[in-house]
């Protein structure tokens, strides 16, 4: 027969534990990193005129990769500390728990280079494409536009396609972590 459980004020404070901040910390990057990911660029895109799109893509992926890159070094950081394994077999990536160290690894690194390098790199890249059509009165996918805008729509193709391929391979890493710490959990141990 099963047990019942009832809730009480210290079976609730127990709730507030480094494992539940782990899990919720984990559920918030991954749900995020999703809906950036799928949801909410493709709704937008498919909605919104193209400048516009780009200007809501400008002003939000730098929350969203500061947010990822806090949330990913919190969870690498209580990881690390819980699983001591990671310290002293870190270039042994067969060993389960640096596999997952480095699937929060690559995250962080994806998400911060995202933030630091390709992403202020395609904006201004964006921006430069913005003012050139403004001033040929020709949209960048136009016949005709000028040498100068289809060397800018190279770089900006190159750019976009760098920074997706970071923010998939974060995505990825992601799953597959949490396919681990659903089947195995996450074995995060006390910080206090």
């Amino acid at each position: 027969m099963a047990k019942v459980s009832t809730l009480t004020w210290s079976s609730l404070a127990a709730l507030f534990s480094a494992q539940g901040a782990y899990q919720v910390g984990y559920a918030w990057l991954f749900g995020m990193t999703l809906w950036v990911t799928f949801i909410g660029g493709t709704i937008a895109f498919k909605t919104l005129p193209r400048q516009q799109f780009g200007t809501l893509q400008h002003r939000t992926f730098p929350i969203y990769f500061v947010i990822s890159i806090a949330l990913s070094s919190g969870l690498l950081g209580l990881w690390t500390y819980s699983h001591p394994l990671v310290l002293t077999h870190y270039l042994q990536p067969s060993v389960a728990d640096v596999a997952q160290a480095y699937a929060l690894v690559i995250t962080l690194l994806g998400q911060f280079a995202n933030h630091f390098v390709i992403g202020p790199l395609t904006s201004k890249t964006m921006f430069k494409r913005h003012k050139l059509e403004k001033d040929e009165g020709k949209a960048y996918n136009e016949p005709g536009v000028s040498d100068e805008m289809k060397a800018l729509n190279k770089v900006f193709a190159q750019l976009h396609g760098i920074s997706s391929l970071a923010n998939m391979t974060a995505f990825l890493a992601l799953a597959f972590h949490g396919l681990w710490i659903g089947n195995f959990g996450a074995g995060i141990k006390s910080i206090f």
